[in-house]
């Protein structure tokens, strides 16, 4: 028996578009009546320069920091520092409370930086082994390492290459296939 695809990945390179098509996959599941929790990440700039990545709990709207460039502890990825309390806190507590309240788990994204946490990389595997849908963006450089591969060559995922050509059209692909598995989009 044919195993049914649950867990769709994102990948591509970095400024294609990951967190946009999240968002707007986000949108459209939540424009027809579901409630979409987890955490979406997003660069923070000031006077035009990144000074780090925020996280942000889709259910909640709680921020915290994932990492910046100017704190003195944390992990060092190239010249970030990861706040791995921000992390745990609203990147855990984010899938956490999706997992058990929401009906789609969003996780922006699966990445070096996120990598650093133990209890996020649990707090993955239990998303993806929920029965719920799960949408999550993969850093490049997370799919080479032995987290990335394992998620990545799960059964029930199916994954998609972000580019140029079809960034508009996969976010309206994955939303359709997710609303499937909500049995919501009339066949006739």
């Amino acid at each position: 028996m044919k195993l049914m695809k649950k867990n769709f990945l994102i990948t591509g390179r970095p400024g294609i578009g990951k967190t946009t098509c999240v968002k707007r996959i986000i949108d459209e599941i939540s424009s027809k009546g579901f409630k979409v929790g987890g955490i979406i990440s997003l660069e923070e700039r000031v006077g035009g320069k990144r000074i780090g990545f925020k996280l942000i709990d889709v259910l909640t709207g709680e921020e915290g920091w994932l990492a910046r460039t100017d704190l003195t502890y944390g992990p060092r990825v190239g010249r970030y520092r990861v706040c791995i309390q921000d992390l745990e806190r609203i990147g855990v507590g984010g899938i956490s409370r999706a997992i058990s309240s929401a009906e789609l788990i969003v996780i922006d994204e699966i990445g070096p930086m996120e990598l650093y946490s133990t209890s996020f990389k649990e707090s993955v595997v239990k998303a993806f082994n929920s029965s719920k849908p799960v949408v999550a963006t993969i850093h490049i450089r997370a799919k080479s390492g032995p987290f990335g591969r394992n998620i990545l060559g799960r059964e029930d995922s199916e994954i998609f290459i972000l580019t140029f050509q079809n960034r508009e059209i996969i976010p309206k692909i994955i939303s359709r296939k997710i609303l499937k598995l909500l049995d919501t989009i009339d066949t006739s």
